[in-house]
């Protein structure tokens, strides 16, 4: 059985469910559930999905130089 290299951009072309939070104040949150502790926040939807792209960026990079496990999403969800 031939071994796939799942790399950084790999799993960056999956797509992962996220869910927005309007936060009391107006803010807003935004996390991937299938990657625990992917987190990101700010003021606008746009600006919160952007710090959200930041964290899963970094999220990823840090599980592929240390091994980790990285769920891959659900079928639902990782195809367009």
């Amino acid at each position: 059985m031939a071994k796939t290299n799942k790399d950084l951009q790999y799993y960056l072309g999956l797509r992962y469910k996220i869910e927005l939070i309007p936060e009391k104040d107006g803010s807003w949150g935004a996390v991937i559930p299938e990657l625990a502790g992917c987190v990101g926040g700010g003021e606008t939807i746009a600006e919160a999905l952007e710090m959200l792209d930041d964290a899963k960026i970094g999220w990823l990079t840090s599980s592929l130089a240390h091994g980790d496990p990285i769920p891959e999403p659900a079928a639902e969800y990782a195809t367009a």
